[in-house]
């Protein structure tokens, strides 16, 4: 018999494999096997192919295929190889990875007895389960799509359904059995599942079988059982309730079409030789080990370039003396738009930091309803910052109207509006414009609308949560922010806290595209919560006491990038000094130029856009693309993403690194003690680690670990995509995300003393599996030296590298090359340096 307890482990073992992705509106990208991270990342990536048939690597003819097109370097083969094995076995590897003919195909655990089971019986009982499974959860989820609401949304799951088969025409059950059994008040797994199953030893195997058979539902039930509030409209459901109302779906089925007790169990059907042991170990293979040499000479191939970059000589900058400065998010979409601020704007200088600023709360639009996060996922906030007098700006459209919906009002829209629509989508296709299907990262906080930041006196509170800051929390968090970027003397008279956001019209995923360490949303509030803090006079006067002193001369100004359409805006331009106006007017128009030349490199990866014209002509286009409701690929977003800089900009400014690097400024003689680092590495782990494996996964298995193709997709209750009307949920990132995407794993370069870094990543022991499993690789840019060293996970110590790499080629015309080429593009020496 299954104990209470034992349900709840056999559950508990069940969640920890099932996707985590959060609904549509908080979706944020996170590692796809989290599930595995406590192992080595090959060994991890061979127990998840074989136990969940999940392809981990690309096909071994795809790495063929790019060592014989040169990506894969074949110099740096021979030397990988040559430095692995010896000499008797150096023929024998490089003979396996070239030339030897494996079976590729994949044999997966989960699924096996279900299947077994299935075709003995000769009934596919999931063509029968899954459509009736789906509508009613999803129905039940739904957050304001469905125009006919669930009758009970505020009970729980089970409850509901009971009191729909007691109470509804058409009832979810049709045999007396399953009826009896769901009416039943003390209804549990055990019975449930010794009805299906028969043998205990089996249950395990047989819930992983079935749930694994929709891992996007039941993944989605797993993610909202823990974290209810992710739901604006509140609903009541677990796993265990999920698995019990599908276990009764499967009675009711097996007793319509065979009658009771004329049936047998799954067990009945597994001989003695079944291997019972779902999640047990796995026998490694020879194709694997082949795999993984062919992914780490893949990832080295680029990594060298890189590091060799690093060792470059650089003149030092003789004026310190900056008259711009700007703090970017460190997203890889930032990367080039930084290079055009340096280029155009003269004394400017740039930083890179997670794109929240240091400032974490809950944001509440004047007229919105609910709160959402803005701050990194993981953080729970404890301020609420509110706007007000602020304009209503979400755009309407009789289509989108509950009344379209209805008998009489969808007929006369159709009849009276059908015929305008048909000309205006007809003109969307060739003359895109603004609609009220734009979603817009501009919109997310009104420009000229007020926030409430600073806590009155007494402190108010709102459900909880403190109104605004406190003089001296500002404080600490604009002394965090300065000091993690390295930027506590030498202030510009203008700095700039830019966030950034996207817009599209025709993307599901669009909280993808938006800031990450804004949970999903654009970073226009924290940058100007952020501004507003920074020119605060009590906390500048409270910063001088803590050794920073930020003259009167200096002013803040926030502002957003919309990372699709290349455009920026502006907040509280009012209170710029007038001695600052003017400069401030001018800054503008080179924002304005570097925006421009930011959207012609993007513009190379675009089909159907002229990259010869001029700068001006091509960001048309970008912004029109944008717009266009026939356009599944708004932008790249973080496709090729690959490395992540965690040091000063000076070390890094020669290098061209084509948009993927993540760029986070640290300055090693602010930080001492390595507080400051080990407080940054915490954050890129999770968030940058997660986007790159989130982005790695799936592109090489866009069936399994990725969404498919956007086409077929629709959306399900406002949480979810799913193709047609009775998929599965898809997990991961569509195909359209990662055409051009190449799977390596991150590269973290770290600009401080080996040994200080370790010392940082050993302080907080989650994020250091992610080094020590090797899921993200590490190196160590000796800030005096400029000598690199490779964290060795299998010693867990920083060994000297010594790049094999010898010559980098110099960028002459990068805007020739951006009007050539649309691939990956080499690491360049930049001109200019």
């Amino acid at each position: 018999m299954v104990t209470a307890q034992r349900a709840h482990d056999l559950i508990h073992a069940l969640k920890h494999y099932l996707p985590t992705q959060n609904p549509l509106k908080d979706f944020v990208h996170h590692n796809t096997l989290h599930a595995f991270q406590h192992d080595e990342f090959h060994k991890a990536m061979e127990k998840a192919s074989k136990i969940f048939g999940y392809r981990t690597y690309l096909p071994l003819d795809e790495y063929r295929k790019l060592y014989q097109e040169g990506i894969i370097n074949q110099e740096f083969f021979e030397k990988f190889l040559a430095k692995k094995f010896n000499h008797d076995l150096l023929n024998i590897w490089r003979e396996k990875l070239l030339y030897k003919t494996y079976d590729e195909t994949i044999k997966e655990k989960v699924g096996s007895l279900r299947e077994l089971w299935k075709d003995a019986i000769k009934f596919e009982i999931d063509k029968l389960t899954h459509p009736v499974l789906f509508r009613m959860v999803g129905n039940f989820l739904d957050q304001g799509i469905s125009v006919w609401h669930f009758p009970l949304k505020n009970w729980d799951f089970l409850n509901a359904i009971r009191e729909l088969q007691r109470l509804s025409f058409f009832k979810p059950f049709r045999s007396k059995r399953a009826e009896k059994l769901l009416l039943h008040k003390n209804l549990n797994l055990d019975e449930l599942l010794k009805i299906v199953v028969g043998d205990e030893s089996l249950y395990e195997h047989y819930l992983f079988d079935q749930q694994f058979a929709h891992p996007g539902w039941s993944g989605m039930v797993a993610v909202l059982e823990e974290n209810p509030h992710l739901l604006l409209d509140h609903r009541k459901i677990s796993l265990e309730e999920f698995i019990a109302f599908e276990l009764l779906l499967e009675i009711d089925a097996l007793d319509i079409k065979f009658g009771e007790g004329k049936w047998h169990s799954a067990a009945f059907y597994a001989d003695k030789n079944f291997d019972k042991n779902i999640i047990g170990n796995i026998t490694p293979s020879e194709l694997f080990e082949v795999y993984a040499l062919w992914q780490e000479i893949y990832e080295w191939s680029y990594y060298d370039q890189v590091l060799f970059g690093l060792k470059v000589p650089v003149e030092e900058e003789q004026s310190k003396i900056k008259q711009v400065q700007a703090i970017l998010c460190i997203d890889d979409r930032e990367c080039s738009f930084r290079r055009y601020i340096e280029e155009l704007i003269p004394g400017s200088e740039t930083f890179g930091t997670a794109g929240f600023f240091n400032v974490e709360f809950y944001f509440q639009p004047e007229h919105g309803k609910f709160f959402t996060k803005s701050c990194p996922a993981p953080v729970q906030p404890k301020h609420l910052i509110k706007e007000y007098e602020a304009r209503k700006r979400h755009k309407t459209d009789w289509h989108m109207r509950k009344e379209s919906h209805g008998v009489a009002g969808g007929w006369l829209l159709s009849h009276f509006l059908g015929l305008g629509s048909m000309f205006r989508l007809a003109k969307n296709l060739f003359y895109p414009s603004d609609s009220p299907l734009h979603v817009s990262s501009f919109r997310h906080m009104d420009k000229y609308g007020k926030l409430k930041i600073e806590a009155q006196n007494p402190i108010k509170f709102s459900q909880g949560l403190q109104l605004g800051f406190t003089v001296d929390e500002m404080t600490d968090r604009i002394e965090g922010l300065l000091r993690s970027i390295g930027l506590v003397e030498n202030f510009a008279s203008l700095i700039y806290v830019i966030g950034h956001g996207a817009s599209s019209v025709n993307n599901t995923h669009y909280a993808g595209y938006d800031c990450g360490a804004c949970s999903g949303r654009a970073g226009s509030v924290n940058a100007k919560v952020a501004a507003h803090m920074a020119n605060h006079p009590a906390v500048r006067a409270g910063l001088k006491k803590r050794g920073i002193h930020i003259p009167d001369t200096t002013h803040f100004i926030a502002a957003l990038h919309d990372t699709t359409k290349d455009e920026i805006e502006f907040y509280d331009e009012h209170q710029i000094p007038s001695d600052l106006t003017e400069k401030h007017q001018i800054n503008k128009t080179l924002f304005e130029a570097a925006l421009q030349k930011n959207a012609k490199e993007r513009s190379r990866r675009f089909l159907m856009i002229d990259t010869s014209k001029t700068d001006r002509e091509v960001h048309e286009q970008v912004k029109r693309r944008a717009l266009s409701l026939f356009e599944p690929r708004p932008e790249w977003n973080h496709a090729t993403n690959a490395l992540c800089f965690v040091g000063r900009r000076a070390s890094i400014r020669h290098l061209f690194l084509d948009r993927r690097s993540f760029l986070n400024s640290y300055d090693y003689r602010v930080d001492l003690s390595g507080e400051y680092l080990s407080a940054i590495l915490r954050a890129v782990a999770p968030v940058c680690g997660g986007i790159n494996l989130e982005y790695y996964f799936s592109k090489v298995d866009n069936h399994r670990l990725g969404a498919g193709t956007k086409l077929p997709h629709n959306v399900v209750g406002l949480i979810g995509v799913a193709n047609g009307m009775d998929g599965d949920l898809r997990t991961g990132l569509p195909a359209q995300m990662l055409n051009i995407h190449s799977p390596l794993r991150l590269m973290v370069i770290v600009e401080q003393l080996p040994a200080l870094i370790l010392s940082a990543l050993k302080q907080h022991a989650s994020t250091y599996e992610w080094f020590k499993n090797n899921w993200i690789h590490l190196c160590a840019l000796h800030p005096e030296t400029k000598e690199i060293y490779h964290f060795d996970h299998h010693t867990e110590e920083f060994k000297a590298y010594q790049p094999i790499c010898t010559s980098l080629p110099v960028a002459e015309q990068l805007e020739q090359i951006f009007e050539t080429d649309c691939l990956d593009l080499p690491v360049y020496i930049l001109k200019h340096s």
